[in-house]
């Protein structure tokens, strides 16, 4: 059974870091893994990826300040976000896809304001 655990999420102003992880159980290989995030009154959208065996991809609108990384032997991903604006606020869902399917994390709540 695929269970997936998020942490990290948090309250920054305008600027500052923040670095989420998420660790999945349930699985034998290396799948995609990545978040995505739904901001209140908007559609759950892409915020990053990781394949395998290692190709990321980004929504254009974070590109060059959140990073994704995985350490394969943990089935852990992390999403370090650097540089954060209000519109970053939403809750963000990590994200596994399987077998055609997707699991997700319950989310975590990622707020920046002054």
């Amino acid at each position: 059974q695929v269970q997936i655990v998020e942490s990290g999420g948090g309250s920054v102003q305008p600027g500052g870091s923040l670095r989420l992880s998420c660790v999945a159980s349930g699985i034998t290989f290396r799948v995609t893994m990545g978040w995505y995030r739904q901001a209140a009154g908007k559609q759950r959208e892409l915020v990053a990826l990781i394949t395998s065996p290692t190709t990321t991809n980004y929504a254009d609108s974070v590109k060059g300040r959140f990073s994704l990384s995985r350490d394969g032997a943990k089935n852990t991903v992390y999403l370090q976000m650097n540089s954060l604006k209000p519109e970053d606020s939403a809750v963000y869902y990590c994200n596994l896809k399987m077998f055609g399917r997707d699991f997700w994390g319950q989310g975590t709540q990622v707020s920046v304001s002054s």
